[in-house]
């Protein structure tokens, strides 16, 4: 049985008691709507329009059609596909015949693809046959003599390799008309289990798979449902390139709500724009890298963005005058939030927070939830103090997937789960993000905080993106390195840089002492996060390659 790693009977029947964890499932709601809403609009990507009755009836073929090819309860499929109607009732099926799914990135290849595979110990996998050039068929047909638990290959589209199980011809058998005794009852996964594994996404090593109970992402998603008023008129944009993390609002608040979601199966800034504008979608989870480029691009004021009603900030903290920059151009309010895929949702905003508290804080904690900040000797500090940020409560995953000692030691014996980030709560219990713990640059024993240096330099006309990172120096132990990409036709110094950063009053000790102009940031997670280790490496580099040289180091003229 797929039974939660940490959760004990005790921490059940406290969350149930309270009211947090109920017998909502996915599978039950998209059954429920169907029933109530048959012939309105569920799910829409750029090929499919279905009905709430429609996808229920694809949810019904898929899990059958599982159950039937002898795909056992708890067994495992992996699924490889961009943002997609089948990815998003692939889920559900998987849930309602019993199976666990592991949904991962579809840019994964066959060293990470390989890894999940065997180490989940996966019986199938989804995947598209041809998918921007690349083959993904033939990389699985590579890898397959060295998985000896994968039995089946599923292919979406209409044309399908040989070998391959086709997922358009188990759509179009009417298996749901006679389904074997006990059907869904029997095989549906119960709201105290899981049926869904998310992969994290580290900028080192292979992921971890994280356990995502139902009980769990449903407790969350109802407090997102009522903290954004999220009713049956709205229609939700899964824009972003993963298969969860920031569109897991769009997936499961929107059954909650029977609202409709629509889903983008690339993202750029134009189909970005031209789906908000066809689609009328009237929120949407991005990062603040997608909505730079979106309000950036050169054809934004054709698209009517009229019909948004306000837009969920994720991924990375926004800086204060971007924020603004991007709500007085979306015409709608911005709302942050903070979350992770080890631990869950931990805070949101609220679109009735006045601007000043929706661009400078990401919110207060989720109904339930617990968050404290601890100093490095482990004690809670004061309001307006920084710590690092901790976390626990009934939206929280219930541990790492097959790796019982990775659980063991992400989360103490009590619950709490360390976020790797640093924080402070300000007067009213809005959580700010100060930065990642790991990217804190201490020099010569004074800290400087990344985040705040690249909300400052954001906010110049010539830059475009910005990271900062620390680099090893022999006698201060840590300085600070700019890697900014330049915005088209601008230029942009040092000399510049230091002036900007110094004009808005920032400490001498925290000024960046290298300059380093790049093309672009290396990012992980389809473009969400920058590879800060990367950038990190690259600068060392530089360095000993700057110790070999007769010129003088760099700060020596600062």
């Amino acid at each position: 049985m797929a039974k939660p790693s940490r959760y004990t009977p005790e921490m059940a029947a406290r969350y149930k008691l309270q009211g947090y964890w109920g017998p909502e499932t996915p599978s039950g709601l998209w059954r429920q709507n169907a029933e109530k809403f048959p012939d309105r609009v569920a799910v829409v990507d750029s090929g499919t329009r279905l009905t709430w009755y429609e996808a229920n009836q694809w949810i019904d073929r898929l899990a059958l059609g599982f159950i039937d090819l002898g795909i056992k309860k708890d067994e495992l499929v992996v699924l490889q596909l961009p943002n997609s109607v089948e990815l998003c009732l692939l889920r559900v099926a998987c849930e309602r015949a019993g199976i666990i799914c592991l949904p991962v990135l579809r840019t994964w290849r066959h060293h990470d693809l390989e890894y999940a595979l065997a180490r989940t110990r996966a019986v199938g996998v989804v995947i598209p046959w041809v998918l921007r050039e690349f083959d993904h068929f033939d990389m699985i047909q590579a890898l397959r003599p060295r998985l000896p638990d994968l039995r089946h290959v599923f292919v979406i589209g209409d044309k399908i390799p040989d070998r391959a199980v086709s997922i358009k011809t188990m759509l179009a058998s009417p298996r749901e008309k006679d389904p074997p005794e006990g059907y869904p009852q029997k095989t549906e996964c119960p709201p105290d289990e899981f049926s869904l594994v998310m992969p994290t996404t580290g900028t080192t090593g292979f992921p971890k798979f994280v356990e995502e109970p139902i009980c769990s992402f449903m407790c969350r998603e109802k407090a997102c449902v009522r903290n954004l008023k999220i009713t049956d008129q709205d229609v939700l944009g899964a824009l972003t390139p993963t298969a969860g993390g920031s569109n897991s609002r769009v997936y499961h608040a929107t059954l909650l709500a029977a609202a409709r979601m629509v889903m983008l199966e690339h993202f750029t800034p134009q189909k970005a724009l031209e789906v908000i504008d066809k689609e009328k979608i009237t929120l949407t989870p991005l990062v603040p890298a997608q909505l730079v480029m979106m309000i950036r691009h050169p054809d934004f004021a054709a698209y009517d963005m009229g019909s948004l009603r306000f837009i969920l900030a994720m991924g990375a903290p926004l800086p204060f005058e971007l924020a603004m920059e991007i709500e007085a151009k979306m015409g709608c309010p911005i709302v942050q939030n903070y979350s992770g895929i080890d631990c869950s949702a931990a805070c949101m905003g609220s679109i009735e927070d006045p601007p000043e508290v929706r661009f400078r804080a990401i919110g207060k904690p989720y109904a339930g939830a617990e968050v404290k900040l601890l100093d490095d000797d482990g004690k809670e500090v004061g309001r307006g103090d920084t710590g690092e940020i901790f976390l626990r409560g009934p939206g929280a995953v219930s541990g790492y997937f097959g790796d019982p000692e990775a659980t063991r030691q992400a989360w103490t014996e009590d619950g709490w789960f360390r976020m790797g980030d640093l924080g402070r709560f300000d007067e009213r219990g809005n959580l700010s993000i100060v930065g990642r713990k790991k990217d804190l640059i201490i020099r010569g024993g004074q800290n400087i905080y990344p985040v705040e240096l690249e909300n400052l330099l954001g906010t110049h006309p010539c830059v475009s993106q910005v990271a900062v990172v620390k680099m090893p120096d022999p006698v201060l132990g840590e300085r600070a390195c700019a890697y900014v990409v330049v915005k088209e036709n601008a230029a942009f110094s040092f000399e510049e840089m230091i002036r900007f950063l110094k004009d808005r009053g920032v400490a001498v000790f925290k000024l960046p002492e290298r300059l380093e102009i790049v093309g672009a940031l290396p990012m992980v997670a389809e473009g969400q996060k920058v590879n800060k280790k990367q950038l990190e490496q690259d600068i060392k580099a530089k360095l000993d390659g700057l110790v070999k040289s007769p010129k003088k180091a760099f700060y020596e003229k600062f």
